[in-house]
């Protein structure tokens, strides 16, 4: 995972209903100003340790932090800096956009009140504001939801299945919203069963799959060390290929350009520096997300 100052902490977290263990000894940090893919099949864990992170569910062992605040013992400062959309948003549908975003507002404090607009012009809600909610389309309310996230200015956001209900543009749209957002230094956690589109939007991905997370690193690394590898070019490729083939690594390809694997990036450039190699390229070659994940997670199917 990225070296960024981590804003979410889980150490050891265990949640049990009963003789039944939903999470299992999971510890996972999520860093400020990145994007993280949170993936995992249905009955995963995922959810429930969204749920544990966001105060709704209490863990039977291991310690989370947010914002430097333990969960729950100070969940009011913990998430005072929080903004969240789990599962789909709710709203009163004969009451107005803006008219809802007010009664969010209520619950989050005074200042929030001064953010509406300023919320609604960000999610391209600005000249529906003033219509009854009723009247939105399943992809209007999700952008409603974002807004009323929004409103608290959160350094955290954890958005559950945000591009339910947009159309490809849509889709679009959410991803470059949610690259500035954490752009602007927020932690923006995003579950999804959208792979592609996660693939063009995370910068880390974190698996959880039987209660546990057995994946979690920066997504061009995830991604070539399953079936891909790092790609080289340049004019000391062959000498950094020996260099590299002597300690152990996969090595492959000729003289102009090589594929690495069982290496990530940060390896190769260490012994690049080291040796004073001369290189032109240094990019990440694999499968696409979805492969990958079914690969980690040994399932037909894709994530809760």
């Amino acid at each position: 995972m990225s070296t960024a100052e981590p804003i979410i902490r889980l150490a050891g977290v265990t949640k049990r209903f009963g003789r039944t263990v939903a999470v299992d000894d999971v510890t996972i940090d999520v860093p400020r100003g990145r994007c993280l893919g949170w993936l995992g099949p249905n009955g995963s864990g995922k959810t429930t340790l969204i749920r544990c992170m966001l105060g709704l569910a209490r863990v039977s062992a291991g310690t989370i932090e947010v914002r430097g605040r333990e969960v729950p013992r100070d969940v009011r400062e913990a998430l005072a800096g929080v903004g969240a959309i789990v599962e789909e948003p709710r709203f009163y549908p004969y009451l107005t956009g803006r008219r809802n975003l007010e009664v969010a507002a209520g619950f989050v404090g005074h200042e929030a009140f001064g953010r509406i607009d300023d919320a609604l012009g960000r999610v391209d809600l600005a000249g529906a504001a003033g219509t009854a909610v009723k009247k939105y389309s399943l992809g209007m309310r999700q952008r409603l939801g974002l807004a009323a996230a929004l409103l608290g200015d959160p350094r955290v956001l954890v958005l559950d299945e945000p591009a339910n209900g947009l159309d490809p543009q849509g889709i679009r749209w959410l991803r470059d919203f949610l690259r500035m957002l954490a752009s602007e230094g927020r932690a923006v956690l995003v579950s999804s069963h959208v792979l592609a589109e996660v693939a063009q939007t995370a910068d880390d991905v974190v698996v959880i799959n039987h209660g546990r997370s057995i994946a979690q690193a920066p997504l061009s690394e995830i991604m070539a060390r399953s079936g891909g590898g790092m790609k080289v070019a340049g004019p000391d490729v062959r000498k950094l290929g020996d260099l590299l083939f002597q300690q152990g690594a996969e090595v492959s390809g000729d003289s102009a350009e090589i594929l690495v694997k069982d290496r990530t990036g940060e390896q190769i450039g260490r012994v690049v520096a080291e040796h004073q190699l001369v290189i032109s390229e240094l990019a990440p070659v694999g499968s696409s997300l979805e492969e990958v994940y079914l690969e980690l997670t040994g399932s037909t199917g894709g994530p809760s």
